[in-house]
Formats: C-alpha cells, structure tokens, sequence
C-alpha cells in the first residue's frame, strides 16, 4: 500500500490524521452469544493479535477486561446493561443517534496517558445484515476493527476481509498495515502524518 492509501486508513473526518495501539495485552470478555459462537469470537481475536505480534491475557490488572464486545438485537438492550453508561461515556444520548441511523455496530475506545490504546467496547447489533453475515467473518471483522484506531472511513473503499476458497481472510494488504503498526520501533499512537511513510516503508 502507497503512504496516501495508509494515511486515509487513519484520517479522522476532520482531516487529522490519528493512529493509536493497543499499549497492553487484550483482556476481552464477550456478551450475548452462546459459548460456540464465544469460541469463534475469541479465535478471530487471537488470529489478529497474533498477526500483529502483540498478546492477550485473562484480565487486565487495573480493569479486569479491556476489551468488551457486545451482540444484541436492539440498540435500546444497552440502556438495561447496569453500570454500562459509567464505561461509555453519554450511552444515554448516544443510542437514540445510533438507532436513527439504523447503525449495526459502534466502537468506543480508552486511551492511557501516552495516547495507546488502553479499552475497547464493540457493539454488534444482529438484526437484518449482520444477522446474515457468517460467525467466522463477523469475529474476524471484529478483531481487526479493534486492534488499531483505524479512520471513520478506512474501509469505505477496500473491505478488509476477502474470501479464499469460500473462507474469509485479512487482505494481505491490511495484514501488512497490522504488522507494520506493531513493529517495537513505531510509536504506540501519533498524530504525526509522516507516521504512514514509515508505515508505507515498513509494508512495501
């Protein structure tokens, strides 16, 4: 991928340009499926992480798990979570924009003093499309989406998943873009957009 393609992965709508990764091993902790389903969730997860050579733990010492992910039906489900509204910040507000969307899923993140990530929260409504889409896509979807900061708009125009034979894979290009943003040389979060030559160097 060229510095431009890259730079567009991690261009919030207002023009900058934000990069950030996860700065601690990943604790998730899934809500709303049965435990066949948990597994392939927990699987894709794995896949990515170990993709992007960084690790994942049983919990996270200070908030036990970082990474939670939730399948519901109706976005109104998460109004009844307790506590819910103490980790994501303005739920109350946040749901009703949600619904008039009709959106299927939203991430929140958590961020440390030095700008990584620290928290994620995934939210997956299964109801009309992504009731259709495939376990196995769906938790590979789901890991890539949360192992960077990625742009409002990065996959607009190129999926990151493809099919090989019937299955779903990572592109090899936005596998490439994972690995390079894990090299132990690049920073763990930046706004610098010269951030994506050294990215685009890494890949090529």
């Amino acid at each position: 991928m060229t510095s431009d393609q890259i730079t567009r992965l991690f261009t919030r709508p207002d023009g900058r340009y934000v990069f950030a990764r996860w700065g601690r091993p990943l604790a998730p902790v899934v809500f709303g499926i049965d435990d066949a389903t948990l597994a392939t969730v927990k699987g894709g997860l794995e896949a990515v992480v170990a993709l992007a050579g960084h690790k994942m733990a049983e919990t996270d010492p200070e908030l036990g798990a970082n990474l939670m992910i939730f399948f519901f039906r109706d976005w109104d489900e998460l109004l009844a979570v307790p506590d819910l509204d103490r980790l994501v910040e303005g739920l109350a507000t946040l749901v009703p924009k949600l619904k008039a969307q009709d959106a299927n899923q939203y991430r929140a993140f958590r961020f440390d003093a030095q700008g990584a990530i620290k928290a994620a929260f995934a939210f997956i409504r299964m109801d009309g499309p992504m009731a259709e889409v495939p376990a196995e896509d769906l938790a590979l979807l789901q890991a890539v989406q949360v192992i960077l900061l990625w742009g409002d708009q990065a996959f607009r125009d190129l999926p990151p998943l493809a099919r090989a034979q019937g299955v779903a894979v990572l592109r090899p290009e936005i596998a490439a873009v994972i690995r390079a943003a894990y090299d132990p040389v690049m920073p763990a979060a930046t706004q610098d957009p010269s951030h994506a030559l050294r990215l685009a160097a890494r890949v090529g």
